[in-house]
């Protein structure tokens, strides 16, 4: 049974994390989005046309041929070769700190996730090949990009495996920091053979020295000639603006399982200069490269960031 659009204010994130299903959650997200823009994003593609075939009860009317009906009286309708237009590659933290969750219960990696897999949705109805590639410390997923409806299925069974599989123990202080994101975009940058577009969805989890080595990463893609996208995902409230009840609170590192008692209300101040200078010290070595840098908050709908990756596809153009 088809599913049918939902207005996009009603696809929050902690509505759609009630859904089971990654496949019917991005295709909610997807078809909800299309509903609400005022044009199709689905244009400018790189088509030949091939040749006819006959009119069948379904097909579009805009592809039917007029200048042969009105020659021959027949319905026939034009058959296109398809041409990939863009090769893709979303690039999905899932280090143990993206396995945080806010007040709403969705973690950044199941936002990441879901994410991910409505891109990758978008993508193949667009005719675009698409990847996926994932790491924590070390880069442990690729799969190459393709254009094939059948390989949207594995990317989204890929995606749900990621999702749900059970939280990695902390790493060693050694292994973690900027050094294994750094590692794992050099990585891509490498095997990714062809001229793509590379959308990074993290948390950037580091210290403002980690933010550089992964900034050099990302100079590393765009000199492979690799545009990029940099999805940043938080818990806003939390993450970013430190709004935690004024009593003691007791936090543990998941990255190192570091633990730390404070008072939120006398750090919140700090806390919210120190985390805005990180933002846009990394915003702006994203701007230098000519790296597209988005902030996002795991309680947004996922209608912005859709919103993002169409204005950047279409620049390519």
């Amino acid at each position: 049974m088809p599913v049918s659009p939902a207005p996009s204010d009603r696809l929050t994130p902690e509505a759609l994390a009630r859904i089971g299903s990654l496949e019917l959650r991005a295709r909610l997200i997807v078809e909800g989005f299309i509903t609400g823009m005022h044009r199709s994003p689905y244009h400018g593609f790189s088509v030949e046309f091939a040749q006819h075939r006959p009119y069948n009860r379904g097909d579009e009317l805009r592809h039917v041929d007029w200048k042969v009906w009105a020659r021959k009286d027949r319905w026939m309708v034009k058959q296109y070769e398809e041409e990939t237009n863009l090769r893709h590659a979303v690039v999905l933290d899932t280090s143990p700190s993206m396995r945080y969750a806010g007040a709403s219960g969705v973690s950044k990696l199941a936002y990441g996730a879901t994410l991910g897999a409505a891109l990758h949705t978008l993508m193949v109805r667009q005719r675009d090949a698409t990847g996926l590639a994932a790491f924590d410390s070390t880069l442990h997923t690729l799969v190459p990009p393709r254009a094939a409806r059948a390989h949207l299925r594995a990317l989204l069974a890929t995606l749900d495996r990621l999702e749900s599989a059970p939280a990695t123990p902390p790493a060693p202080e050694a292994e973690t920091g900027a050094s294994g994101v750094a590692r794992a975009l050099d990585e891509v940058a490498e095997r990714l053979p062809k001229r793509s577009l590379v959308t990074i969805i993290s948390d950037l989890f580091e210290t403002m020295d980690g933010a550089a080595e992964i900034a050099k990463a990302l100079r590393h893609l765009r000199h492979r000639g690799h545009e990029v996208l940099v999805f940043h995902v938080l818990d806003a409230k939390t993450e970013r603006d430190f709004a935690f009840d004024d009593l003691p609170v007791r936090m543990r590192d998941m990255e190192t399982g570091e633990t730390l008692t404070l008072q939120p209300a006398q750090l919140r101040e700090h806390y919210r200069e120190a985390s805005g200078a990180f933002f846009n010290d990394f915003k702006r070595r994203c701007r230098e490269i000519e790296a597209d840098y988005v902030l996002l908050d795991t309680a947004q709908p996922y209608d912005h960031a859709l919103s993002a990756y169409l204005q950047k596809r279409k620049r390519l153009f």
